[in-house]
């Protein structure tokens, strides 16, 4: 399974941006998906989960109400919409996938490169 994501980009607070990550290879809808961020120093944080039918979704805390992920089975797609951006929300942002519907980096067997956010006050 290859991953790449795109549409990262310097904003200013408040402003919003949509990520895409576009997979290619095994079945896309065998796989739940994730968004991950990371920022020099730190480990990979979770970002948001969905299932591999889309039914299901899960947003980490700090990004819940501003983010929301989804994913587009007939065209192999991720996205993850991103509302009201802040400061701290700059970072790398990696899709990756998963057999689990899980937060935890390691359960992802599969990672794309990441496209890079930087939210300027």
């Amino acid at each position: 399974v290859q991953l790449q994501a795109s549409g990262g980009g310097l904003v200013q607070t408040g402003d919003s941006l949509r990520l895409t990550c576009a997979v290619s290879g095994r079945p896309f809808s065998d796989y739940s998906l994730g968004w991950f961020r990371q920022t020099p120093g730190e480990e990979r944080e979770f970002v948001a989960s969905i299932s591999w039918k889309g039914e299901q979704s899960y947003h980490a805390d700090p990004v819940k109400g501003r983010f929301t992920i989804s994913r587009e089975n007939t065209e192999n797609l991720l996205f993850l919409q991103m509302n009201n951006l802040r400061t701290e929300d700059t970072g790398v942002y990696y899709c990756g996938a998963s057999r689990k519907f899980t937060s935890w980096p390691w359960e992802y067997e599969f990672w794309g490169r990441g496209t890079l956010v930087t939210v300027s006050s």
